[in-house]
């Protein structure tokens, strides 16, 4: 397996094909293929089987962040601030890429070195 240093740079990466059925991809590989795009292979548009998202920045701490439709659902993934007092921030201070995933101002996910954690609702824990 390559190291990810190794792998190449690309302003844009083609994810798969789309199918009339729906989506071809897993919710969780949709999230692992946003943060790989954004945070990994530094893209300025992720695609996601056949549509396009530009990746942005927030105006006050500069984080990427994107917003996607996964099954007409509206989902922003958002680079991990690593200046708050959460674990997830304390993972991206010591060298991890970190994105959190957001819908309808909740947060739903996040994803950390291709490995997704989905929060459930209500309960404050994750799965």
């Amino acid at each position: 397996m390559r190291h990810l240093e190794e792998l190449p740079r690309f302003d844009t990466v083609e994810v798969c094909g789309s199918s009339p059925h729906g989506p071809t991809i897993s919710f969780e590989q949709a999230l692992i293929e946003v943060w790989r795009q954004v945070l990994v292979e530094n893209a300025k548009v992720v695609v996601l089987e056949t549509e396009r998202y530009t990746v942005r920045q927030t105006a006050k701490r500069h984080l990427r962040q994107v917003d996607f439709l996964f099954e007409a659902k509206k989902i922003r993934g958002l680079e991990q601030n690593s200046e708050t007092k959460s674990r997830w921030a304390q993972i991206a201070r010591s060298g991890w890429k970190v994105m959190q995933f957001l819908s309808e101002g909740r947060y739903i996910a996040n994803v950390v070195d291709r490995k997704v954690t989905v929060y459930r609702r209500g309960s404050g824990k994750s799965r």
